[in-house]
């Protein structure tokens, strides 16, 4: 794992000073604290920090291609670079190194772009071929690795593993974009097709550039897809055994490292399936890590335990409390965009628990998106049902008018909480999935922003990318369309943000086994009754672990990964709450309604709603615009 940063002239190909590839190196010596390297030629500069993980001595970077033609950077794991070494020497590829690096640079030469198709793994890399004059920006399929770009004022292409690599050359604009405090305020993060400062963007999951000297820039180009087209038959015991084989190669793929490895264990089904299969496949006893609250109701520790008992793994917990609030600037510096998913703190913690033992962690993240997990999903699919029997033309004025006047009882028991439903179901099924998504509904985003802000905004709504990438899913069904949406909106902007950022500021690897593509292709083949059956979701997963896991690990409510902010803004930080109105900060943007904020951070303090996560956003982007030093 490591953070890589560079610069490519498209048009005259004008010298490039390596001392300002290094300063953009420089801003991410966390992600790669064991080597440093850069190269320039012409019009173009690489630049690299590395994380040793496999051929820990043999492969620094940037490395050339064994008859010195291409020249890579690479942030990532190829987790089938020996199989593809051995297919290549067949085929007639010297090899200097026994790490995977050299091999994307033999597939290169020997399949050009085609060699994605190849790459089993995580990675964002850019690889330059000095005979082809060309540069190629390649991210992996799901996004787990990132990847920032930005056109300079001096004709060059900047592009780094996070947005601090940009931020460190001179010419990057810091003009914050208005359209993504719009995606914002609605999802709590900043979607991977926008960015929050204007002129940057993230190569999307699944796609490469292609550029050249001499040639005006080529737009991303997309080379992997997941289709929920098709439908695979069989019996359940024959889908079981197929999703055990790839839930274990995904596991033991993982495992390849020359350094210490462990797990995150939670004590959910996801991170406990990951623990039994390495367990079962390891003879030394796995190392695991997990994170507790100082709230019971929130708190899994002792499901993680139980876990852990039962595999006798070496295993260390911890608790985060309020007081961690006080690390909230080391958070932000994390994430540079604003990032309100408060589960990110946890997250870090548990990563830093886990950087005291291990270097590489695996994670259970992405069979939620995958095997219909979430609750939203099961919801989102009976939803369609009755839109199915109900015409828009009865729907609208029948839903739409309970859902205006039903009460907002965030308090209440969750059968009683109808307003939303109500609401969701007098709108067509990608619209009503936004609104699930969303943290702040279009009608309260409205009171809170300024007139300024809404002028600026004009027709644009933050719910439009996500409604029409439903629409356009390659998928037969609503459960479909609501999983396509989580595999290529959430899992990326929010998810695997979080994980990257939170494992890499503390210079861990951490691997996503249940991410791996032919994991994921397979279960978006899965017939409805092997994803939900009655209010079961991801029914197969649970089924296949049975023989691995108790009932009460595996059938127990889903708990999420909740922080527990609500009652800290009630208690140890109404203080922070009630400031939120008064931001200095908040009030210079002119982006909002300050007796609106003043409502909200009231309103919630006495109990008569739960703005707890939105007061987290508001936090989360004052402190956010502190440390990018943006102007309006």
């Amino acid at each position: 794992m490591c953070g890589i940063a560079g610069l490519f002239h498209c048009g005259t190909p004008k010298p490039v000073d390596p001392a300002r590839i290094k300063r953009m190196c420089d801003a991410l010596e966390h992600r790669g604290p064991d080597g440093e390297g850069v190269w320039t030629d012409a019009g173009v500069g690489l630049g690299h920090r590395r994380l040793s993980i496999i051929d820990i001595e043999g492969s620094p970077q940037p490395m050339h291609s064994a008859d010195g033609n291409a020249v890579l950077v690479f942030n990532g794991e190829i987790y089938n670079f020996r199989e593809l070494r051995r297919e290549l020497e067949g085929q007639g590829a010297t090899f200097r190194t026994d790490g995977d690096s050299e091999v994307i640079l033999a597939a290169w030469q020997r399949w050009g772009v085609d060699c994605l198709e190849r790459l089993h793994g995580m990675f964002a890399f850019a690889l330059y071929d000095r005979n082809r004059k060309e540069l190629l920006l390649a991210r992996d399929r799901l996004g787990v690795k990132p990847l920032f770009m930005a056109p300079l004022s001096d004709g060059s292409l900047a592009f780094a593993s996070e947005l601090k690599g940009l931020l460190a050359h001179p010419l990057l604009r810091r003009e914050t974009d208005p359209l993504a405090i719009e995606d914002y305020m609605t999802w709590g993060y900043v979607p991977d097709h926008r960015s929050i400062l204007k002129g940057v963007e993230k190569l999307p999951a699944g796609h490469f550039r292609l550029l050249r000297h001499g040639r005006p820039a080529q737009p991303p180009r997309q080379w992997w897809d997941v289709s929920f087209a098709d439908r695979k038959k069989g019996k359940d015991a024959d889908l079981s055994v197929e999703l055990l084989h790839h839930v274990r190669e995904g596991v033991t793929s993982r495992m390849d490292a020359d350094v210490p490895l462990g797990a995150f264990l939670s004590g959910g089904v996801d991170s406990s399936s990951v623990v039994a299969l390495m367990a079962e496949s390891h003879r030394d006893p796995v190392t695991t890590c997990s994170i507790g609250f100082d709230v019971a109701a929130l708190d899994e520790t002792g499901y993680a335990e139980k876990v852990a008992g039962l595999f006798g793994t070496n295993h260390y917990n911890r608790t985060v409390q309020p007081d961690d609030f006080q690390e909230i600037d080391r958070l932000v510096g994390m994430f540079d965009e604003p990032f309100a998913d408060a589960s990110a703190l946890p997250t870090w913690r548990v990563c830093q628990l886990a950087r005291e033992h291990v270097t590489v962690a695996l994670s259970g993240d992405g069979a939620d998106e995958a095997f219909a997990g979430y609750r939203r999903q099961i919801f989102h699919a009976r939803e369609e049902q009755a839109r199915a029997m109900l015409p828009e033309s009865l729907r609208k004025p029948i839903f739409g008018g309970l859902g205006a006047v039903w009460p907002k009882a965030d308090w209440a028991p969750r059968p009683l909480r109808a307003k939303s439903t109500l609401q969701s179901l007098a709108q067509d099924g990608a619209t009503g999935y936004a609104r699930s998504l969303s943290v702040i509904p279009p009608e309260l985003r409205q009171k809170l922003f300024s007139d300024d802000l809404k002028r600026e905004l004009g027709e644009y709504r933050a719910e439009q990318p996500l409604i029409d990438l439903m629409r356009n899913a390659p998928a037969r069904s609503g459960l479909d369309r609501a999983q396509y949406a989580d595999l290529k909106f959430w899992l990326q902007g929010d998810i695997l943000t979080k994980v990257d950022r939170a494992s890499m500021s503390v210079s861990l690897e951490a691997r996503e086994p249940l991410l791996d593509h032919r994991l994921i292709e397979f279960a978006a083949q899965l017939p409805h009754r092997a994803r939900v059956r009655g209010a079961q979701g991801k029914w197969l997963v649970k089924h296949t672990m049975e023989r691995y896991l108790p009932n009460d690990i595996l059938y127990r409510p889903k708990q999420g990964f909740v922080t527990p902010i609500s009652d800290w803004f009630r208690g140890p930080l109404a203080g922070e709450a009630k400031a939120i109105s008064s931001s200095a900060g908040l009030a210079r943007t002119g982006w909002f309604n300050p007796r609106a904020l003043a409502k909200i951070a009231d309103d919630h303090i006495a109990k008569r709603a739960d703005h707890g996560r939105i007061l987290w956003q508001l936090l989360m982007l004052e402190r956010s615009i502190k440390h990018l030093q943006v102007v309006r």
